[in-house]
C-alpha cells in the first residue's frame, strides 16, 4: 500500500480525532467563559449592592467571587472598600494587601489601604502607601496631603512643615494645607505663626468652618473672649452641627456673662447629643448660678449615670440637694466625696451643717472636730501627706482637685479630626448591637434566618438522623428540623406538632422507632422553649439507645440553656447544674472529638458562665476545625473583650463580619482602645 494510499484512508480517523479534539477545546472555552461570566456577574451584584450601601451583602457577593478566581485582584479590593466603610480596618488593609500583590501598579489600592492603616494610627506604613502611590500618580495632590498629614501625626513636625511647602509651592490655592500646617505649628507651640496660616486660610477660603474654629480656639487660649465668641459663631454658621463648637462657645461667653446665650448653647449642643457629658456637666453649674436647682439636679443625676465615679458632680450634687431640703441624699453624697478625700475642710463642715439639722448632733460634731484639729493641725505646721499610693489612686480620678468643684470643665485638648482626601467615603454600618454570646446550635423547627450569609451548620450525625425521620408518615405537614441557633429569640409555637408526635407515639412499639419520635417530640418541645420536657423525652430516648449522639446532643443544649435560666431568676446552687453540662459536652467530644459545632457549643457555654479562659481555648478549636463558622468568631470576640484583648477581638469581629454576621461589626466599632 503507498504512503498516499495510508494517508486517504486514515483521513476519516484523523477527521474523527480532529472533531473530538475541537469539541473538547470548545467545552473547555465554553466552561472558562461560563467561569468568568459567573465572577463578572457576581462582582457586578456587588458593586450593585455597594451602590445601595448594602455593604455587608456586597461583602458575600465577593467572598463567592474570591472563591471561583482568588488570583483576580478586583473583588479583593472591593472586599476591602466593602470592610473600609464598615470600620472594619485591619480586614480592610488585609484584603487590600492581597489586591495590591496581584496588581501593584493601581494607585487606588495604595489610597485605601494607606486610609485604612491611618485609622490604626499605623502612620508610618500609611506614608509608604502614599510615597508608591505618588510614584504612580505624582500630580494627586490628596496623596500628597495624605502623606504630610501622616508625618504630623507621627510626630515629625519638621518633615511635615517641608511637605506642606511642597504642596503650597504646587497648588497655592488648596485651602486645606493652609489649615494644617498652621495646626503643626500650634504643635511646634509657635501660636503666632499658627494664627498668621489660619488666616491665610482664611483669604483663600473664607467659609471654611475648620480655619474659624481653629481661630476660635486660639483666640479663646488667650483668653480674647469676644474675638473667640465671633470666631465660633462663622465656625457654627458654616458648619451647624459641630457639638464642640456649641459646648466651647458656651463657655467663652459665660466669661463675657452672656448667661442666656451660654445656657442656648449648652441646650443646643444636648438637643444634638444627648449623652454630651461636657453639656451636662456645665450645664448643671450654670442651673446653679442661676438658682435652677432642680433641673440642675436632673442634669448631675444624668452626668453620675454616666460616671457614677465622678467626685465633682458628687459634691455638686450633694450641694444642690442640701439646699433643696434632701438632707439625706445629700450626706450620701458629701459621705462619699468625704471617703474619697478625707481632708476636704469644705465638705466636712457642709455635711456637719446637714447632721445638725437632721438631729445627728454627734456625728456633727465628729465633723467639726476633724476640722478643728486639722486647722490646729496646720497652724501647728503639721500637715498630713497622702502616701504615693494614694497619690496615684487620686491622679486616677482625672487629676481632680477637688476645690475646683464649682469651676466649668473643659476638655484635656482639642482634639482636630482630619479630613484625609480619598476617594472612598460613605455611610458605615450603625446597628446598634446588644453584647450578648450567639445561641448554641442544635435541632430546632424553628425557621430562624442566620443573617445575610444564611450560614447552615452541617453535622453528619444530625444529618442521619433527619434521613431516617423521612420516610415516617408523622412528618406530613411538618416543618423538618434544621441545625440552627436555639434560645432566646429563637422560639416557635410547635404545639400541634408535639400533639401529631405524642398521636404517632401512642401506636409506635418498635424500640427504634420510638427512639427517633422522642428525639423529635424533645426537638419540638425546645422549639417551644419547653426544657424541661424536652429533656424529659431526651432521657426516655437514651434509655433506649445511651449512645445516641443526636439525643445527647439536644439534652447537652437543652441543659445548659435550662440552667442559664435558672440562674436568671437566682437559683443559688448551679454548681452542680454546670458541672453536668460540661460532663455533657466532655462525652460528646469524646464522641466526636473533631466536630466544631461541639466544640462551639461547650466554648459558648463557658463563655456564658463566665470562664473565659477556657471558653476562648473550645472556640479557638472550633475555629480550627471549622473556619467559616462566624458564631465562634463572634462569640470569640466578645470573650476577647472580656479578656481586654482589643485587637484580637476587633479581628475576630470582622471574620464573623465577612462571614455573614454583620452585628459584629457595630461591636468591633464600639472597641475604643
Amino acid at each position: 500500500m503507498s504512503t498516499i494510499e495510508a494517508i486517504k484512508r486514515h483521513i476519516p480517523l484523523l477527521l474523527t480525532e480532529f472533531r473530538a479534539v475541537v469539541c473538547v477545546f470548545f467545552l473547555l472555552l465554553t466552561s472558562s467563559v461560563d467561569a468568568q461570566y459567573n465572577v463578572d456577574r457576581l462582582i457586578l451584584s456587588g458593586k450593585v449592592a455597594m451602590h445601595y450601601e448594602d455593604y455587608v451583602l456586597s461583602i458575600q457577593y465577593f467572598n463567592q467571587a474570591i472563591n471561583q478566581k482568588p488570583f483576580l485582584w478586583e473583588p479583593w479590593h472591593l472586599r476591602a472598600v466593602s470592610k473600609y466603610y464598615l470600620e472594619d480596618w485591619v480586614g480592610s488593609e488585609a484584603d487590600e494587601t492581597k489586591a495590591i500583590e496581584l496588581n501593584p501598579y493601581i494607585t487606588g489600592l495604595y489610597d485605601l489601604r494607606g486610609i485604612s492603616r491611618i485609622n490604626q494610627g499605623k502612620f508610618s506604613d500609611a506614608i509608604d502607601d502614599y510615597s508608591k502611590a505618588i510614584k504612580l500618580e505624582p500630580q494627586n495632590k490628596g496623596f500628597w496631603y495624605n502623606r504630610a498629614v501622616c508625618y504630623m501625626e507621627s510626630k515629625d513636625y519638621h518633615k511635615a512643615n517641608e511637605q506642606f511647602d511642597s504642596i503650597i509651592a504646587k497648588w497655592s490655592d488648596y485651602a486645606p494645607t493652609y489649615l494644617i500646617k498652621a495646626e503643626n505649628y500650634l504643635h511646634l507651640k509657635d501660636t503666632a505663626n499658627a494664627v498668621t496660616w489660619v488666616d491665610k486660610c482664611l483669604s483663600i477660603d473664607k467659609h471654611h468652618a475648620e480655619a474659624w474654629r481653629m481661630k476660635a480656639y486660639i483666640s479663646m487660649s488667650q483668653q480674647k473672649w469676644e474675638q473667640s465668641e465671633e470666631a465660633f459663631g462663622k465656625a457654627l454658621h458654616y458648619k451647624p452641627k459641630d457639638i464642640g463648637c456649641y459646648v466651647n462657645r458656651a463657655a467663652v461667653r459665660l466669661h463675657i456673662n452672656n448667661l442666656r446665650g451660654a445656657m442656648a448653647d449648652y441646650d443646643m449642643a444636648l438637643e444634638l447629643a444627648p449623652n454630651n457629658f461636657l453639656a451636662h456637666y456645665n450645664r448643671g453649674l450654670l442651673r446653679m448660678q442661676v438658682g435652677d436647682n432642680n433641673r440642675a439636679i436632673e442634669d448631675f443625676d444624668y452626668v453620675l449615670s454616666l460616671e457614677p465615679g465622678n467626685i465633682m458632680a458628687l459634691f455638686n450634687r450633694a450641694t444642690l440637694l442640701d439646699k433643696t431640703g434632701d438632707l439625706r441624699g445629700a450626706v450620701r453624697d458629701y459621705s462619699i466625696v468625704i471617703e474619697k478625700f478625707p481632708n476636704f475642710w469644705t465638705g466636712l463642715q457642709y455635711r456637719a451643717s446637714c447632721y445638725r439639722r437632721m438631729g445627728m448632733v454627734g456625728k456633727a460634731q465628729q465633723d467639726e472636730f476633724r476640722i478643728f484639729k486639722a486647722q490646729m493641725d496646720k497652724h501647728l505646721g503639721v500637715q498630713h501627706r497622702w502616701s504615693r499610693s494614694k497619690l496615684t489612686a487620686m491622679r486616677k480620678l482625672n487629676d481632680i482637685d477637688i476645690e475646683k468643684y464649682d469651676q466649668l470643665v473643659m476638655e484635656d485638648s482639642q482634639e482636630t479630626l482630619h479630613d484625609y482626601k480619598s476617594e472612598y467615603r460613605g455611610k458605615v454600618q450603625n446597628r446598634n448591637v446588644e453584647e450578648t454570646f450567639q445561641p448554641y446550635i442544635a435541632l430546632s423547627l424553628a425557621m430562624q434566618e442566620n443573617g445575610v450569609a444564611k450560614y447552615t451548620p452541617y453535622d453528619n450525625n444530625m444529618d442521619m438522623y433527619l434521613d431516617s425521620l423521612k420516610n415516617m408518615g408523622v412528618l406530613r405537614g411538618m416543618n423538618l428540623p434544621r441545625l440552627c441557633g436555639v434560645g432566646e429569640g429563637t422560639g416557635t409555637l410547635s404545639f400541634e406538632q408535639i400533639d401529631k408526635i405524642s398521636e404517632s407515639l401512642d401506636g409506635v412499639s418498635n424500640g427504634v422507632d420510638k427512639c427517633l419520635l422522642l428525639i423529635l417530640r424533645s426537638i419540638a418541645y425546645s422549639s417551644a422553649q419547653n426544657y424541661q420536657d424536652a429533656i424529659r423525652d431526651l432521657d426516655d430516648a437514651l434509655s433506649f439507645n445511651k449512645n445516641n449522639i443526636v439525643a445527647m446532643w439536644q439534652k447537652s443544649v437543652c441543659n445548659a440553656l435550662m440552667m442559664e435560666y435558672e440562674q436568671s431568676i437566682s437559683v443559688k446552687d448551679t454548681k452542680m447544674r454546670v458541672a453536668g453540662v460540661v460532663s455533657d459536652f466532655e462525652r460528646l467530644k469524646e464522641k466526636d472529638s473533631n466536630d466544631a459545632l461541639l466544640y462551639y457549643n461547650h466554648g459558648t457555654f463557658l463563655a456564658r458562665t463566665g470562664n473565659y479562659k477556657e471558653a476562648s481555648q473550645l472556640l479557638s478549636k472550633a475555629i480550627e476545625n471549622d473556619a467559616s463558622l462566624p458564631y465562634a468568631y463572634y462569640n470569640r470576640g466578645l470573650v476577647y473583650i472580656k479578656l481586654s484583648d482589643f485587637e484580637n477581638a476587633k479581628k475576630d469581629f470582622g471574620k464573623a463580619g465577612e462571614l455573614g454576621l454583620y452585628g459584629a461589626y457595630s461591636l468591633m466599632k464600639k472597641i475604643k482602645k
